[in-house]
């Protein structure tokens, strides 16, 4: 398995945002972005969206928790031979959670070639 420290790890999803087109985002306000060894479940995805994509929402109010688009680095780093597949991998996982924040679905970001 590939062996990046966090600071690494976190290294190559700053690059992999910074990559981005400012168009994709320029309306995630609220959304935080995390990394985690693993998720809770012990499933295999790569990354998740947790929140109201905003198909779903409304406008947020005072208070509000906010979005988060999480990465799982123990799954990327299994899911990748060497670094540069796995830049490349955080780089799609982050626009295929992305979308899910903007209301495309599964299918669609499948269809699209985004995940």
């Amino acid at each position: 398995m590939l062996e990046l420290s966090h600071e690494e790890f976190e290294s190559l999803v700053a690059d992999g945002l910074d990559s981005l087109h400012d168009d994709m985002l320029e309306q995630l306000d609220n959304v935080i972005f995390l990394v985690e060894d693993r998720p809770a479940d012990g499933s295999d995805i790569l990354g998740v969206y947790e929140g109201f994509s905003l198909a779903e929402r409304g406008v947020y109010g005072y208070g509000e928790e906010p979005d988060r688009i999480i990465l799982f680095r123990e799954n990327l780093l299994a899911h990748c031979a060497d670094a540069e597949e796995l830049a490349a991998e955080i780089r799609i996982t982050l626009v295929h959670e992305i979308a899910h924040f903007y209301g495309i679905t599964e299918e669609r970001i499948h269809e699209l070639g985004w995940g």
